[in-house]
Formats: C-alpha cells, sequence, structure tokens
C-alpha cells in the first residue's frame, strides 16, 4: 500500500451555549476578532498546530490538524483555556469529522485522457486548460480524487482515515483492471 500522508482535518463541536466573542477576543492572548470581515473569533494553536474558529453560537471549527487525535487535542484546549476565562462551555464537546485531505503517490505516471476516458465521464472532470489534474468523484467510498500526470493524488473529502485507504486501493484496483497502472 502506498504511503498515505494526512495533510488537513477538518473538524467540528459544540463546546457551549452562546459566547461573547468580543469578551473572548479581549482575554485569549492571541485571539482574532473582526466582526466586519468574518463572524467567528478566529484562535491559532502552535502545538498541535491547528486553527480554531470559534462562533457565537457555541460551534467551533477547527482546521489544519494532521490528524484525529490532534483534533481532539486542540479543541480540548481551546475548551480549557475558555474554562478558566468562566466562559459557558461543555466538558466533554461531541467532536464530528468533517473532511480529511490526504496525499500519496501512486508510483507510476498516469495518462489522464486515458484515466477520464476509463473512468467514465459521468464521476470524472478533467479540463487541462483549467486545472492540471483530473477530478474523480468515487462513489464507495464517497470521496473526490484528485489525479495528477506524475502519479501524485489528494483524497478529499473523507470522514475516516479508512475511507482514504479504501479509496487509494479502490482507484488502484481500478486503474490496473484497465491496464492504465503498472503492477508494483
Amino acid at each position: 500500500m502506498a504511503e498515505i500522508t494526512v495533510v488537513n482535518v477538518v473538524a467540528s463541536a459544540s463546546i457551549g451555549k452562546e459566547l461573547m466573542l468580543q469578551d473572548i477576543a479581549f482575554q485569549l492572548e492571541g485571539a482574532e476578532y473582526d466582526q466586519d470581515r468574518f463572524p467567528g473569533l478566529i484562535y491559532k494553536l502552535k502545538e498541535p498546530k491547528t486553527a480554531v474558529l470559534i462562533f457565537r453560537s457555541g460551534k467551533v471549527v477547527c482546521t489544519g490538524a494532521r490528524s484525529i487525535p490532534n483534533v481532539h487535542v486542540a479543541i480540548n484546549k481551546v475548551v480549557a483555556k475558555l474554562r478558566k476565562l468562566k466562559m459557558p462551555v461543555h466538558d466533554e464537546p461531541d467532536i464530528v469529522i468533517q473532511n480529511i485531505v490526504a496525499t500519496t503517490n501512486l508510483e507510476s505516471t498516469l495518462n489522464l485522457i486515458q484515466i477520464a476516458m476509463s473512468l467514465g465521464f459521468e464521476n470524472v472532470e478533467y479540463e487541462p486548460e483549467a486545472f492540471p489534474g483530473l477530478v474523480y468523484r468515487m462513489a464507495d467510498p464517497k470521496v473526490v480524487l484528485l489525479l495528477f500526470g506524475s502519479g501524485k493524488m489528494v483524497c478529499v473529502g473523507a470522514r475516516e482515515v479508512n475511507d482514504i485507504k479504501n479509496a487509494v486501493r479502490n482507484i488502484k484496483h481500478e486503474l490496473r483492471t484497465a491496464g492504465l497502472l503498472r503492477e508494483d
């Protein structure tokens, strides 16, 4: 199996009731809040390196994590900091993974025109004048794959790491079956 590198995990959570973002911005060192530019407060963590967007509704979005455990660490750190500021936050936020982005290398150059014809035009977008990669909307698992002529691939839209592993296995099988990927 090709090495898969998770490059971004996006997750959401509900951490509390209505939050006063202006108050948090004044008290939380490093917080950025400009309600005219963006409706949420932006709080960047150095470890794990993430950005947590905090909204008045008590919802948060964590982005930039390199793993699911790092998402939990980041959100729990923010909750602990808000609790110290006496903000109304939950003890155990319910964290939902929204999107995992990963990269891999299929270790073979790809003929994207042949792949587009093989995979079927209803699931493929390939316009090399606009974007150098082929966009393939895989049905099972339900993810989007960006394939490049170099053999590099990006997987977007997974909610579990296993979805990415299955997508890599499935695309390799489809391409091998069509004679478009050399054997390892």
